[in-house]
């Protein structure tokens, strides 16, 4: 399994709550974090199949920023 880590702009619960669901309907995710405590705001995401594009595309489509660590 790999993990990939993000750069965010998911900053707090409402913006977690958002972003939920886009997460959780992408095939291939297997758990997702978001460190809102963070300064960057670290989004953690393993997956078997995914690719980091993938990932972070589907954030973008949520409304937030995602730069890969």
């Amino acid at each position: 399994m790999k993990t990939y880590k993000f750069k965010t702009t998911i900053n707090c619960g409402s913006c977690v709550r958002a972003v939920t669901p886009h997460l959780n309907n992408l095939a291939g995710v297997e758990e997702w974090k978001v460190d809102t405590e963070n300064p960057n705001k670290v989004l953690e995401v393993s997956t078997e199949s995914l690719d980091a594009q993938t990932i972070r595309s589907t954030v973008e489509k949520a409304g937030f920023k995602a730069e890969q660590l």
